[in-house]
């Protein structure tokens, strides 16, 4: 790939003027919880609310709209692990122009329908981006014209409009954070918001199972995909080695909570990726106690996942109790049991019986209890109970 050319502060604003109409200018809101929670103001940039659910539409108009007439008729390609897929081919049918979209074998389903429900074709090709990125260079070699996720400098200038819009959005702003996969999200804002508010520190979080610009884990699973790229590129590299003022990394326990913590507090859907910056906020990874703002820049969280991901964090929370017991084999044990917790104002989600194959005395059986809980404080005071009552716990989450 050739040598790309970081785009200038006049090409951010160019990719504005394109965007006018099309896409959205996203909301800032302000969070009391967050911000009570991570000791600090915090505002949330909501690129979840974007068209086609994620910031990604920006730099795919922007470079759908500067493409010449063959390169039109050619048709566009590209790899995606869902979001730029999503925005390539919507920016490509409102554009009249065939596109080809290669996701990752195991992309999330809500991405892959999306995808080719604006139009494009979907070609599923290996285990992450970087083998769907090797794969599209097929279509490439006969012609077809590559939109690149982050290497390269137009699509860039697209993302570099979240950069105008909270300099205008948010004036007493202290320090950005933002999710980095590729990079080209981070060093499109780092180019435009340096150069009109320069006092502002821009950190980035990647997941901590995929971290390349950390110099940490690369290609381990994390439930932030849309981060989850091996291979930076090489025009973020050089952007953000010179003008991002911090990295951060955050585990998928703390990506977990944030999500949580948004859906039932903030009311918003936030994708992985997209929570990273508020779960660095809320573990107090990013330095500074003056005003922060958190990139949400995706909402196409998977809905199984999003389901695993609210029982995971409800658990840790406390708010989701799982314990093992035992009862005598008689009539009527196991309904006293859940009596005396259901007096303790504790819901039953689920009960399971073990008595074959168990290593338990004649005529006992082992109960394996799911409880709905208040908090942490509620669930051990059930299992102080329970052991009061006179029945065996062992609490499992």
């Amino acid at each position: 790939m050739a040598t790309r050319t970081a785009p200038t502060l006049a090409d951010i604003q160019a990719a504005r003027a394109r965007l006018e109409g099309v896409g959205r200018v996203t909301p800032v809101y302000s969070s009391e919880t967050i911000g009570r929670r991570s000791g600090r103001r915090v505002s949330l940039k909501a690129e979840n609310l974007q068209r086609t659910g994620s910031f990604k539409i920006r730099g795919a108009v922007n470079k759908v709209a500067t493409l010449s007439p063959a390169e039109r008729a050619a048709g566009v390609v590209t790899a995606s692990a869902g979001n730029h897929g999503q925005a390539v081919a919507w920016a490509a049918r409102e554009a009249g122009v065939p596109a080809t979209i290669f996701m990752p074998q195991d992309a999330p389903m809500a991405k892959i329908d999306a995808t080719r429900n604006y139009g494009a074709e979907v070609v599923l090709a290996g285990a992450g981006f970087d083998e769907a990125q090797e794969a599209c260079g097929e279509r490439v070699e006969a012609g077809a014209t590559l939109i690149h996720a982050f290497e390269d400098e137009t699509v860039v200038a697209g993302q570099g409009t979240i950069g105008l819009e909270i300099a205008e959005q948010i004036e007493d702003l202290e320090t950005l954070v933002v999710p980095i996969g590729g990079g080209g999200l981070a060093s499109g804002i780092v180019l435009a918001l340096k150069e009109i508010r320069p006092d502002v520190r821009v950190v980035g979080v990647q997941a901590a199972n995929c971290a390349p610009f950390a110099g940490e884990i690369v290609g381990a699973y994390t439930i932030a995909d849309g981060i989850a790229v091996k291979k930076p590129g090489e025009l973020a590299k050089s952007v953000l080695k010179e003008r991002l003022d911090g990295l951060v990394t955050v585990t998928d326990g703390e990506i977990a909570h944030a999500i949580v913590l948004l859906l039932e507090r903030v009311k918003l859907v936030v994708e992985g990726a997209g929570a990273a910056p508020v779960a660095a906020l809320l573990a107090e990874k990013v330095e500074g106690e003056g005003p922060a703002c958190a990139l949400l820049s995706g909402g196409n969280i998977d809905p199984s996942l999003l389901i695993e991901v609210a029982r995971y964090g409800l658990t840790q929370a406390g708010r989701f109790l799982v314990v093992r017991s035992r009862v005598r084999d008689r009539p009527g044990a196991l309904a006293k049991l859940l009596a005396l917790i259901a007096a303790e104002r504790v819901n039953v989600i689920a009960v399971e019986h073990h008595r074959e194959g168990m290593d338990l005395p004649l005529a006992e059986v082992e109960v394996e209890l799911t409880l709905q809980t208040r908090d942490e404080d509620h669930a051990v005071e059930v299992v102080e109970h329970m052991r009061e009552w006179g029945y065996p716990v062992e609490r499992l989450r």
